[in-house]
């Protein structure tokens, strides 16, 4: 384990199955209170552990942050596509508890994840942020490097609303410029 932020006492790690609770937690009041993700009925903690299984099966990370014992937010990355020619791309995914946002969470967390990425040979990694007003998000996005592909508009209804998804990328290592191995 190692800090991972300019606050000593925010740590990011591995999850581990004892942490799908608070995850679950973190997770369920975006689903219930945001556009940030399309889902619409919070996944119990055996779906995370599910999700959290197939994605460590491929090698992809799945990480949480702690100030103490207390879990303030986590992010994995997953395959962008299912279908083989995107086997070099991967997706993210971070959720900060709702009172740690703005504490450097979320950028203690992304950072891990597209470390790990890259030491895992994956060439490009897609941001696909539910709302274009989310601007926490996509400022977060920006500041590592993720540039704008693209907004989709109206392609999700959650909470009594019509809601966009706006695309953002980042080459990661190599990128495009060789040859996977």
């Amino acid at each position: 384990m190692s800090p991972m932020s300019k606050d000593s006492s925010l740590l990011v790690r591995d999850a581990d199955d004892s942490d799908l609770p608070a995850i679950q937690n973190i997770y369920a009041f975006y689903v219930r209170h945001s556009v940030a993700t399309f889902e619409e009925m919070p996944p119990n903690v055996d779906d995370l552990l599910a999700r959290r299984k197939a994605i460590l099966e491929v090698r992809l990370p799945y990480l949480v942050a702690t100030r103490g014992r207390d879990i303030v937010g986590y992010a994995y990355a997953t395959f962008y596509r299912l279908r083989p020619a995107y086997r070099y791309t991967v997706e993210d995914s971070v959720y900060v508890a709702d009172t740690f946002r703005s504490q450097g969470v979320g950028s203690a967390l992304l950072s891990a994840v597209i470390e790990r990425c890259e030491q895992g040979g994956w060439r490009q990694m897609i941001a696909v942020i539910g709302d274009s007003a989310n601007a926490g998000s996509i400022a977060l996005h920006r500041r590592f490097g993720f540039n704008p592909m693209g907004t989709l508009k109206a392609v999700g209804f959650k909470l009594g609303q019509w809601v966009d998804t706006v695309l953002m990328q980042r080459t990661l290592g190599e990128g495009d410029r060789t040859l996977p191995r």
